[in-house]
């Protein structure tokens, strides 16, 4: 059983999707702490050749709130016109901005609830076969931090291995993993690139980029771009 787990972002990189690709169940970490001016509800577009950041109102912040305690705000209208006028042209819009409008419709205002729907929905698109669930259902209420809680999150998925983004590298010990009888591998995303307009490539957008200039099946090739350290 091999697990991954992150927070719950806005239609985040492909690197998030390449690690719930590679996931048997991944776990969306809707109980960490919520981080102001960070990316859970924030990403970023292309516009005029540039990357354009966007993001979605939330309400409801104080400095220790969790991410399901964040509340989504009303500016989801101003997002879906900015990403129809900048994308309608792009190759498959007619098939990928529907669905995109409707995610950021949903009414759903608890904020990890309506990212995790979006990240599902996406999931299946793609066709993942990945198990989602929520930390907050896996775990609960904990005082463990860091490391130890990854580690407990692990166990009570009944992982034999767990991936986690290359950055957790500096959070993550693989002799801990080993001694509790787990294998310990971090992703790193290869160079991922694709056409786009007529602008050089901008790397490093959301994965509404992404879908927006790759077919379903270029997309599934996009996603197996990774390597394992």
């Amino acid at each position: 059983m091999l697990v991954g787990s992150n927070q719950p972002y806005l239609f985040p990189y492909i690197g998030y999707w390449q690690l719930m690709n590679l996931s048997d169940t991944y776990v969306i970490s809707d109980s960490m702490q919520y981080i102001k001016k960070g990316y859970v509800n924030r990403n970023y577009i292309l516009l005029n050749g540039e990357r354009h950041r966007f993001s979605l109102e939330v309400m409801g912040v104080n400095g220790t709130s969790p991410i399901n305690e964040v509340k989504v705000g009303n500016n989801a209208r101003k997002i879906i016109s900015t990403i129809k006028l900048n994308y309608k042209k792009a190759p498959h819009f007619n098939e990928v901005f529907p669905m995109i409008e409707a995610l950021l419709q949903n009414e759903e205002k608890n904020l990890a609830r309506y990212l995790g729907h979006s990240i599902q929905e996406i999931a299946k698109y793609l066709g993942m076969n990945t198990k989602f669930v929520y930390l907050s259902d896996l775990q609960g209420e904990t005082t463990l931090k860091s490391q130890d809680r990854t580690i407990d999150i692990c166990k009570r998925a009944n992982a034999e291995k767990y991936v986690n983004a290359i950055g957790g590298q500096s959070l993550y010990d693989k002799e801990s993993f080993k001694k509790e009888g787990m294998e310990l591998s971090f992703l790193e995303v290869a160079d991922v690139e694709y056409k786009q307009f007529h602008n050089d490539f901008v790397p490093h957008l959301s994965i509404i980029d992404v879908l927006m200039f790759n077919s379903k099946s270029e997309a599934n090739k996009l996603l197996g771009q990774f390597v394992l350290k």
